[in-house]
């Protein structure tokens, strides 16, 4: 009952080329037993109660069947350079214990044969099972270098963004960062904890000096606001003030302080703005429905002044300062009754008019320096002093000439000689005093 051909142990029909006709290798006794027949003799496998003769051969035969199924996906995956040759050894020799003591119905000694051959097989794989190694080892490099290369690119431009400034597209970018992270493949233990420390580090750098940033901010935004309040509470209470020059002026002043306290949270600077420019507003509209309102007056009074001016310019030139004081300060009591006039012809009209009061008062004071007795006695005190000292000079002028000293009477004569001159000049001023 042998079968002498070599098994084809390839996975695909592997168990019928091993088995062959089942009739051949097992019968069932007439108690129902299942017996295997091998060149020794028929060796009882065991029973399958309650079934037929068939299907009690047939559980057997399946039993075969496993085994057989075993050998070619063993010599299979040998062939693929997929097992490690010892691990091979190990399960041929389990599959050779399995197959001596196996209970089915096939041919047992095919099968053991096919079995034998497989550490052959082995040793013919070797170089197969080394490449692929090599392969799966080369491959394994490769996609260590390509992983580390992405996790390098990470955690590279993770560091280039911990100095960064835009604060919300950086944080975006930082946390797409942290997801590509944790997509890409994981590394060595050693390598991959390095490279996160690097990333993690980066990130808290950023984020400490995100947090920094906002809460100075805040706190300078806080500043801001406190100041621009101020500054809008005092432009609501001149919104209704109709001292409309100096209020305009306090309205340019405040605008300063605004621009000089600096940019705020943009919601509260846009509330205290609207705030701000609506007493503003209220200001100027009534302050210019005002000024419309004067428009028409303003040019009659330009009218009126223009009139005054001939008036005052009529007082020069002046010959009593006292009535022409008195005719000025009437003119001027009448000037400052006359309304608003257009403020570019103010400074024209206040030129004449300190004309004519500059000539009015340097006549006064000349009048009060030349009736004042002080002096007139100072001036006198003068004179006389210049006489007494022509007379001393003209003494000793004589007596040097008696004397042979023509030097030093020239001296003494010039010496009275120019203070007659003066002498003349004080007589002459003392003359301009009144009685």
């Amino acid at each position: 009952m042998e079968n002498t051909s070599t098994p084809n142990l390839s996975s695909t029909g592997a168990a019928s080329a091993l088995i062959g006709d089942p009739a051949k290798f097992g019968r069932v006794g007439e108690d129902g037993t299942v017996y295997v027949i091998t060149p020794t003799g028929d060796r009882a496998v065991g029973s399958y109660p309650g079934k037929s003769p068939e299907e009690a051969l047939a559980y057997f035969v399946k039993k075969f069947e496993m085994a057989a199924s075993e050998v070619a996906l063993l010599a299979a995956r040998i062939r693929s350079g997929a097992m490690v040759p010892s691990d091979a050894h190990e399960a041929v020799n389990k599959l050779r214990s399995q197959i001596a003591e196996l209970n089915g119905v096939g041919d047992l000694v095919n099968l053991a044969e096919s079995l034998e051959k497989i550490p052959a097989l082995i040793t013919e794989h070797e170089g197969a099972y080394v490449a692929r190694k090599a392969a799966q080892a080369a491959e394994r490099e490769a996609r260590k270098v390509e992983s580390t290369a992405i996790k390098e690119k990470i955690v590279a431009e993770a560091e280039s963004l911990v100095d960064s400034v835009a604060w919300k597209v950086t944080t975006a970018r930082l946390k797409v960062l942290l997801e590509e992270w944790k997509k890409a493949p994981r590394l060595d233990k050693k390598i991959d904890a390095q490279l996160w420390k690097r990333f993690s580090s980066s990130r808290n750098k950023f984020d400490k000096r995100r947090r920094t940033h906002f809460a100075n901010l805040a706190s300078e935004h806080k500043k801001v606001a406190t100041t621009k309040e101020m500054i809008v509470k005092e432009g609501e209470s001149l919104a209704n003030s109709k001292d409309w020059l100096n209020t305009a002026k306090q309205f340019k002043s405040l605008m300063d302080q605004w621009k000089a306290s600096g940019r705020g949270k943009k919601s509260t600077d846009a509330a205290l703005w609207s705030r701000f420019k609506a007493a503003q507003d209220t200001f100027f509209a009534a302050k210019n429905a005002d000024m419309d309102k004067r428009k028409g007056s303003m040019a009659e009074n330009l009218l009126k002044r223009e009139a005054m001016i001939s008036e005052f310019e009529a007082l020069l030139p002046i010959t009593d300062f006292k009535s022409a004081k008195k005719k000025f300060y009437d003119l001027m009591g009448k000037w400052q009754k006359i309304g608003m006039t257009d403020r570019k012809k103010r400074a024209s009209f206040d030129a004449k008019i300190k004309k004519v009061e500059d000539e009015i008062n340097d006549l006064e004071r000349n009048f009060q320096r030349k009736s004042d007795p002080t002096a007139k006695a100072q001036a006198n005190k003068v004179v006389q002093g210049l006489a007494e000292a022509i007379e001393n000079y003209e003494k000793q002028a004589a007596k040097a000439e008696a004397a042979g000293q023509t030097a030093k009477a020239m001296v003494a004569r010039e010496a009275a000689a120019a203070r007659r001159v003066w002498l003349e000049q004080a007589e002459k001023g003392l003359t301009e005093f009144t009685n």
